[in-house]
């Protein structure tokens, strides 16, 4: 599995294993979940997506329900906080909104290396960008976790090139990549200017939802289902790892993130970088995903 350098002292693996769904399975023991994390290794998946708001809470203490010492240390741990959401431990909250204040993105960090039983986390992010925002107040807290030990790396989620510029203008660390949307099924980043903003900076981005949440698969996009399928075919794999290769194919360097609580699929994750994708047939998807074909 090949792997990309965030900073100075954090690599990931290229795919990641988004565990946003790991408490909608009916099974979360410790031992099921750790099937899972080792279906990733087996394939070189290192990387485990968590954010403090999936699974009502809950679910980064089904991760660390799981973690011994020795799995600790074979993985790097994403999280991410500022979404507070009238559920878990925010119930009594009356409204949805997003907090980056410094009290609480401490709280938060405190709360999450308890609840994964860990000393550290490898990559904080900013979930979602912040209207209310004191980018001196966010950076500094950033900064003072990096310092700390306590988070190795920082970056952010859902943010536009203007909202990076000024949280980073606040900050002595560097941002060390953006998590976005970006899929077949959405692939305005590659001409809105929000990747074309990373990969001037080399700067790697996170996809989140590059299956487009499982809607690729539905029959109203049955001929890109058909193109993938043809694909798939020719590398012996099936239509998700052709979807995620035309991500991994472009010179950004995404790192797709997936999510699925299903163990032989877990083990298929790999497979996407069995494809061999060239230009005309990235564009072949491109021009099907768009619905027409380019100017």
């Amino acid at each position: 599995m090949q792997r990309i350098r965030l900073n100075d002292t954090l690599e990931m693996s290229r795919l990641v294993y988004g565990m946003w769904r790991i408490g909608d399975d009916e099974n979360t023991s410790p031992e099921h979940v750790r099937a899972k994390i080792d279906a990733c290794l087996d394939q070189g998946i290192t990387t485990m997506d968590q954010a403090d708001i999936y699974g009502g809470y809950e679910a980064e203490e089904i991760l660390g329900n799981a973690l011994t010492p020795a799995l600790r240390d074979k993985i790097e741990i994403v999280t991410k906080c500022d979404i507070v959401a009238p559920a878990g431990r925010y119930a009594d909250r009356r409204v949805k909104y997003y907090d980056t204040s410094r009290a609480h993105i401490d709280a938060s960090v405190e709360h999450s290396l308890r609840l994964m039983k860990t000393d550290r986390i490898d990559l904080l992010l900013i979930h979602r960008p912040d209207p209310m925002m004191d980018h001196h107040e966010t950076g500094a807290a950033l900064d003072a976790l990096v310092q700390s030990g306590k988070v190795r790396a920082v970056g952010v989620s859902n943010f536009r090139p203007h909202d990076w510029e000024l949280l980073q203008s606040a900050m002595k660390t560097r941002l060390a990549t953006n998590q976005i949307e970006v899929s077949l099924l959405h692939p305005a980043p590659f001409t809105n200017g929000d990747v074309a903003f990373h990969q001037k900076n080399a700067q790697p981005i996170m996809a989140w939802s590059p299956l487009g949440g499982g809607a690729l698969f539905e029959d109203r996009h049955a001929g890109l289902r058909t193109k993938l399928s043809q694909i798939g075919a020719e590398f012996g794999v099936d239509e998700a790892a052709v979807a995620v290769a035309w991500l991994l194919a472009h010179p950004a360097r995404i790192l797709p993130v997936l999510g699925t609580n299903t163990l032989d699929r877990i083990a298929r994750i790999g497979d996407a970088e069995r494809v061999n994708m060239d230009r005309e047939t990235w564009f072949d998807l491109y021009t099907e995903a768009l619905g027409h074909e380019v100017p």
